[in-house]
């Protein structure tokens, strides 16, 4: 049976880095894959490293072919590809554990020709969000082509590695890297694949970490006559591609946009991403876990355990509409419609001191998320509905990974003996209720579900 994903990493001396990129696929939470590592005859123990992990893991094909470039290895990796979609990798990159099961998603979700995803882009020790279109969800063709053509250089539109494609349309079109041209080859393939497409899912979620700087031409050794011709080659692709999607009248307005392709593409390659304010260290940019807590007893550990797999689940979330962790908890809470007496009462609910709880409140009201009215009576709004579909998502997969390997048996057992826990804590918790209530403090009454 022919896997969901082909995911297709060329690598070339890369022994220093290709553990971190195939550890990072194979530690996928998402496991339909296969995952073909195209050896561009490397002359380290990259190959070896290939094989050691086909040996480990039977999802792993390892190709080992003589030295002739990245764009030959990607389409010798096309032409032996099973999966329905295709992902590219570059071998000193990584990505997210999710990142293959959220493209994967939305593509089914949607019935899209392409998703295209946010990025990290990796310097150093840094790292920073990188995304150019600020709508998220299914856009049509004119649409992206829309978006493309205000920023036509940047990494977001040009690069392979953070898109997600139909192998039916390569192969049906006959869509292959261009060998001829080490310059932009990466964006002429989208380019002739986005002529065949009628929609793409924007994904306002990083996924992939780009930590490759590419030299420039010159520093390739290239001729300055062929620089000319293949920067001519590539502004034909991009001309021809606008006048397939818009229309003649459409097309004469936007004339010089097209032609700015011309001014951001002049200089080595297309415009790198910079390292933007409000950049993370490394490893602060998602909720992080202690590994050594994974395996230790006790009370403490398991709620530990449990809040940072469902914070595993809510980060793309809480990344895609720039929420913290608190404030998407307490939207959850919210939806419950509670009947909410005391701030001090929600703050303990939500396990957030006073202030904090106030600043969430007001953040969230700023932006048009709830209507906070007297302080305890608050109403979500229109905005929220999104959010709420997405946190859906996010707390099926959550479930879904708490429960995996559960027998139907075993899910009705779990469901009864969690309801009784559940009474007996309540019980608990109800009798230290009467004992307070004894000494003064009238109980509070709550909403009847």
């Amino acid at each position: 049976m022919n896997p969901m994903v082909s995911i297709i990493v060329p690598v070339y001396n890369a022994e220093e880095v290709l553990r971190r990129c195939v550890e990072s696929v194979l530690s996928q939470a998402y496991t339909d894959f296969e995952l073909l590592l195209i050896d561009d005859g490397s002359q380290d123990a990259s190959g070896e490293i290939c094989e050691e992990y086909a040996k480990k893991d039977r999802r792993v094909v390892v190709i080992h072919k003589e030295n002739t470039g990245v764009s030959d290895s990607r389409n010798l990796g096309l032409s032996r590809a099973r999966g329905r979609y295709i992902q590219f990798l570059d071998s000193d990159d990584w990505i997210t554990p999710d990142a293959t099961s959220l493209m994967v998603r939305e593509a089914e979700d949607s019935g899209c020709d392409m998703v295209i995803s946010d990025f990290y882009r990796v310097v150093g020790a840094r790292v920073s969000h990188k995304g150019d279109i600020d709508k998220d969800g299914l856009l049509t063709l004119e649409e992206f082509a829309g978006f493309m053509m205000e920023n036509p250089a940047d990494f977001y539109y040009g690069v392979l590695w953070n898109k997600l494609f139909k192998r039916e349309l390569i192969e049906r079109y006959d869509l292959k890297m261009d060998k001829s041209i080490s310059w932009c080859e990466d964006f002429m393939f989208n380019l002739e694949y986005l002529r065949h497409a009628a929609t793409v899912y924007v994904l306002r979620v990083p996924v992939y970490y780009y930590v490759k700087t590419k030299g420039s031409l010159v520093s390739q050794g290239l001729s300055l006559t062929r620089i000319i011709k293949m920067k001519s080659m590539v502004f034909a692709y991009y001309h021809d591609f606008y006048k397939s999607v818009l229309t003649e009248e459409d097309y004469e307005k936007n004339r010089l946009s097209v032609y700015r392709f011309l001014v951001d593409a002049a200089g080595d390659g297309v415009v790198p991403p910079p390292l933007f304010a409000g950049t993370h260290w490394l490893g602060d940019e998602r909720s992080s876990v202690s590994h050594d807590a994974l395996d230790e007893d006790g009370i403490l550990m398991d709620v530990y355990r449990n809040r940072k797999l469902l914070e595993h689940y809510l980060d793309p979330v809480i990344i895609k509409y720039g929420l913290s962790l608190e404030e998407v908890e307490l939207l959850l809470y919210l939806r419950q419609e509670p009947c909410i007496h005391s701030l001090k009462e929600l703050a303990d609910i939500t396990n957030m001191s006073r202030r904090r709880l106030m600043l969430c409140l007001k953040r969230l009201d700023s932006r048009e998320f709830i209507r906070v009215e007297n302080q305890v009576e608050m109403t979500l709004l229109p905005a929220t509905e999104p959010v709420f579909e997405d946190l859906g998502k996010s707390q099926h997969d959550y479930e879904m990974a708490r429960y995996a390997g559960f027998s139907e048996e075993e899910l009705i057992q779990y469901a009864h003996f969690s309801r009784r826990i559940q009474d007996n804590i309540r019980y608990v918790l109800k009798k230290e209720d009467v004992k307070v209530t004894a000494r003064g403090r009238k109980p509070a009454e709550r909403k009847k579900k």
